[in-house]
């Protein structure tokens, strides 16, 4: 799930980092879309220029999506999700915090080292944090690609579930989202509070109403 990349920082402008935290917030955006917000590169925003989190931020030397701080106090951990997008982290502060694979059992503890790690959000998991300390984490969404699906279909994807629809979407459509991302399936991928649409090649149209929960519907 977590596979380091070749990419890192010292570990003492991680330091640095602790010192400038936002002040309020568990998840701060420190960029903004250019475009299209899963396909377009994202750029710093003012606010974070000649930072510490730009430092950080260019570390990454890749085409970047959305960039978080992500915050989770001691004792928290996230719902079980997957997301269609796969994930860059570096760990900047934190003892005894992991990201759960839930699909596979295992625990990835999270490392204090400067690197970069690649990770597969296609795969259920969650965060926790068990130590004593805030776990703070830059989090950057990898851009998704703009497949040329074969036959393509505009699908809508609707819930009546209420507040349930996003834990419901994540947990059962989202690894499907993922690897059919990958394998060139799917295409302009948009999200909304009220649905979610994409291009989808014709021929699996079946296969992803297999994965829909009850009470999820499809145009």
């Amino acid at each position: 799930m977590l596979t380091p990349t070749t990419y890192s920082v010292d570990t003492n402008l991680l330091k640095e980092a602790c010192i400038h935290l936002p002040e309020t917030g568990m998840k701060n955006t420190i960029n903004q879309p250019t475009g299209d917000f899963f396909y377009d590169p994202w750029a710093i925003s003012d606010e974070y220029k000649g930072t510490i989190w730009e430092t950080l931020y260019d570390s990454l030397p890749v085409s970047k999506g959305e960039a978080r701080i992500i915050t989770l106090d001691p004792g928290q951990c996230y719902q079980a999700h997957a997301d269609i997008d796969d994930r860059y982290h570096l760990n900047v502060t934190g003892d005894k915090s992991y990201i759960i694979d839930l699909e596979n059992n295992q625990m990835h503890f999270l490392k204090h080292d400067g690197v970069w790690y690649d990770m597969n959000a296609g795969l259920l998991h969650t965060a926790t944090n068990f130590g004593q300390t805030n776990r703070v984490q830059l989090v950057v969404r990898k851009l998704l690609k703009r497949n040329n699906v074969e036959d393509p279909v505009t699908v809508t994807v609707t819930s009546n579930l209420g507040i349930q629809s996003r834990y419901m979407f994540d947990y059962h459509l989202s690894p499907w989202l993922n690897v059919a991302t990958k394998n060139g399936y799917i295409t302009d991928f948009e999200y909304s509070p009220e649905h979610v649409r994409f291009k989808i090649a014709r021929s699996v149209i079946e296969v992803l109403k297999n994965y829909l929960p009850k009470g999820f519907n499809i145009e």
